[in-house]
């Protein structure tokens, strides 16, 4: 029974990896919308201003973020753990 389960399996994952193959590349939100819609309206793509898609860029602007993320916990740390004391509602007499 497992011997059967496991051949299914197999295959399955043979014919899916068959079928995404011979498709080539998937389109993306932009080409397949935003472009469209441009096209529409009399608008062609263009560069980007700032293209992330050459070296190492992108990985550089998810580390400053990163970086100042971790910089602005670290700072607020006893603000986000410690457990706050109730306020008095009252005025004192």
């Amino acid at each position: 029974m497992i011997r059967r389960c496991l051949a299914v399996l197999a295959l399955c994952f043979c014919w899916a990896e068959a079928s995404l193959a011979g498709e080539g590349k998937w389109p993306g939100v932009d080409e397949s919308v935003i472009e469209r819609i441009a096209r529409q309206q009399g608008r062609e793509a263009r560069e980007p201003l700032i293209n992330t898609d050459q070296g190492d860029l992108l990985l550089f602007v998810f580390l400053v973020a990163g970086a100042a993320g971790g910089f602005a916990a670290g700072y607020c740390w006893r603000m986000l753990t410690e457990k706050q004391k109730p306020h008095r509602t009252t005025t004192p007499p």
